[in-house]
């Protein structure tokens, strides 16, 4: 099982959303199928820009909430040490990730 944090955003530099789950295909699937009224309907949040591997559950969820506290300007830095065209990377992850 690979858990991992995450930062979902609406475009290039647009809103951003910032979770972890032990799935990352099927988060990015909800957030894409906007089946509920929240966050990710309101703001159209469905490109997957940004995804760190943790060992368990509990390291990827202290990451999630450690970078919810971050200013705007270091996420956006973030993103792009990783992923500067922000091009989604769920089309990416067999290549790049060992998930």
């Amino acid at each position: 099982m690979a858990f991992v944090t995450y930062i979902m955003a609406s475009k290039p530099y647009g809103t951003l959303y910032t979770g972890s789950t032990d799935n990352i295909w099927r988060r990015v699937a909800e957030h894409r199928a906007m089946e509920n009224p929240c966050f990710t309907q309101k703001y159209g949040v469905t490109r997957l820009v940004w995804v760190e591997q943790h060992e368990n559950r509990i390291d990827a969820f202290r990451r999630e909430r450690r970078i919810k506290e971050w200013r705007r300007a270091w996420k956006i830095r973030l993103i792009e040490e990783m992923n500067p065209g922000w091009v989604d990377l769920l089309d990416h992850l067999g290549e790049s990730f060992s998930f």
